[in-house]
């Protein structure tokens, strides 16, 4: 039951009721009201300010844990492109170098993808944190791109390393008979004494004494491109085409172990030692072409060899003495 207020009226000297206006009854539960919501509002914004809703609890869970990804994956991109940088440099610095092939520019490698509307598409998403996925993004193609380039390179390089095996296995690097004693070598490259017209003649090859039926070897890999009879100069005579400007003769055969078009390997038999052919005495005449000149053949005895070997060879060569043959 409501309180039923009085005040003093000093005119009538009585205690009057106070009659409540509806007005006033408003204003006062407006007041409240007010007064009310005021609190409510503050209340809300220290619980906001002070304490966190279960919802901003899980967003800034999963903030921390985009964060963490990012982080994770920045390190691996990081990572990788370490590793990408080690085989980079490998292949400039080694690979290439062994295999006379010019490293790839810098420039190159490191050559981006350009255009300002590349991540147009994440930009019109408005996601958060924009600028971290496109800066991830950028690096993620930028090793991409690296990759494929080295890619390329390793490819290259297997094809270089493809053709200098080839071009190993086509120089004539060992001597085409039997020699481990190093005592068949009996004239050497250059101007030597003619067995015949007992001048100076230049010596186009090699001659090894050795008795006839002595096995000759072919001393690289080739193709067999003569094989002639004649009844002076050569005699009977093998060329092979290794391919690469590299040709190998064999003169003053006895017997052929080959043919014409025939593929040899180094150290296959192709022949024996005779004495056709513009010759005084059971021997092999050996020369080397490069690209159609004769070369001193003694240069290339590398593979079956030591380096005291070698230097006997190159001493028994110089000897200017007379030549068994043309």
């Amino acid at each position: 039951m409501a309180r039923i207020k009085y005040y003093y009226d000093t005119e009538t000297c009585k205690y009057e009721r106070v009659k409540t206006k509806t007005s006033d009854v408003v204003m006062n539960a407006l007041g409240i009201l007010s007064l009310t919501v005021a609190m409510a509002v503050g209340l809300l914004i220290l619980y906001t300010n002070y304490f966190e809703s279960p919802k901003e609890l899980i967003l800034k869970n999963e903030i921390k844990e985009l964060e963490f990804y990012y982080e994770k994956l920045t390190q691996d991109v990081k990572g990788l492109n370490e590793i990408l940088g080690d085989v980079e440099h490998r292949d400039d610095n080694i690979y290439r170098v062994v295999l006379g092939a010019e490293p790839i520019d810098k420039d190159i490698r490191n050559a981006g993808a350009g255009g300002a509307d590349r991540y147009e598409d994440i930009r019109e998403k408005n996601i958060d944190h924009e600028d971290l996925v496109i800066d991830l993004n950028e690096k993620v193609d930028l090793l991409r791109r690296k990759l494929y380039i080295e890619s390329k390179s390793q490819d290259e390089v297997v094809k270089l390393a493809e053709k200098k095996e080839k071009l190993y296995a086509s120089i004539p690097a060992i001597q085409p008979i039997s020699n481990k004693q190093l005592l068949a070598l009996a004239s050497g490259f250059g101007w030597r004494t003619h067995p015949i017209y007992k001048v100076k003649k230049m010596h186009t090859g090699i001659d090894f004494a050795a008795s006839i039926g002595t096995p000759i070897y072919a001393t690289a890999d080739g193709t067999v491109a003569e094989v002639s009879v004649k009844f002076s100069g050569y005699g009977k005579m093998v060329e092979v085409d290794h391919g690469f400007g590299y040709r190998t003769r064999y003169a003053h055969m006895h017997e052929f172990a080959v043919r014409s078009g025939q593929n040899v390997k180094r150290g296959d038999l192709i022949g024996y030692v005779g004495n056709t052919g513009l010759s005084t005495a059971p021997h092999l005449h050996y020369e080397v072409l490069i690209n159609g000149s004769q070369v001193d053949p003694v240069h290339y005895f590398y593979n079956d060899l030591t380096a005291g070997e070698y230097e006997k060879v190159l001493e028994l060569a110089s000897i200017e003495n007379q030549s068994l043959g043309m």
